[in-house]
């Protein structure tokens, strides 16, 4: 029978010996994936939106954004309560049983409230802060001003920039011996 986990804090990881309870880890998890999942749910209905993103310490933040209206802007303003997954996939490990064979991972699970940046004057300056913040992360060769023009205010009107903050995180990782038989990376199977 299943071990009703109904009681458990959001961010309890069932299995104890993989995770991972150091902040500064999980910082670092958030600043250097490239790809983020926001779960959220419309009553019954859930929905996911995959998108980049940057995480803000100082503000112990995730920004992100989408078109100016749209599904996950229209669930959000209805329920602000989200779940937040990033995650690295390392080497698949093969098994004598197949019930055995795994992979390796690194994950951070965060749940928080999101909220729709609006377009006044004081939170424009956020929503174009954490815009400039999303392009510094992935395009961090290139300045504003010398290679491209940044965000100006007209262009806020055509996008929703959220802010996810922060209640509670986990960290989880699974890595074993660097001499692990037969281990590999995903797609660069042995022939």
């Amino acid at each position: 029978m299943p071990k009703n986990t109904n009681s458990q804090a959001l961010n309890t990881v069932r299995r104890s010996d993989r995770a991972v309870n150091d902040d500064a880890w999980i910082r670092q998890q958030l600043h250097a994936a490239a790809v983020g999942i926001l779960a959220l749910s419309d009553g019954k209905q859930p929905f996911i939106n995959t998108n980049i993103f940057v995480y803000n310490e100082k503000e112990h933040a995730i920004y992100l954004h989408t078109a100016g209206r749209g599904q996950t802007r229209s669930v959000v303003e209805s329920n602000a309560n989200v779940c937040f997954s990033v995650f690295d996939m390392g080497r698949l490990l093969p098994a004598d049983i197949a019930l055995e064979f795994s992979v390796e991972y690194s994950s951070v699970v965060v749940f928080g409230k999101a909220s729709v940046i609006e377009e006044e004057e004081e939170e424009e300056e956020e929503a174009t802060t954490a815009l400039q913040a999303l392009l510094d992360k992935y395009f961090p060769h290139l300045r504003p001003g010398k290679d491209y023009r940044p965000p100006v205010p007209e262009e806020l009107k055509r996008t929703s920039v959220f802010r996810l903050d922060i209640e509670s995180w986990s960290g989880k990782q699974k890595k074993v011996e660097e001499d692990f038989p037969g281990a590999f990376m995903y797609g660069d199977a042995p022939l």
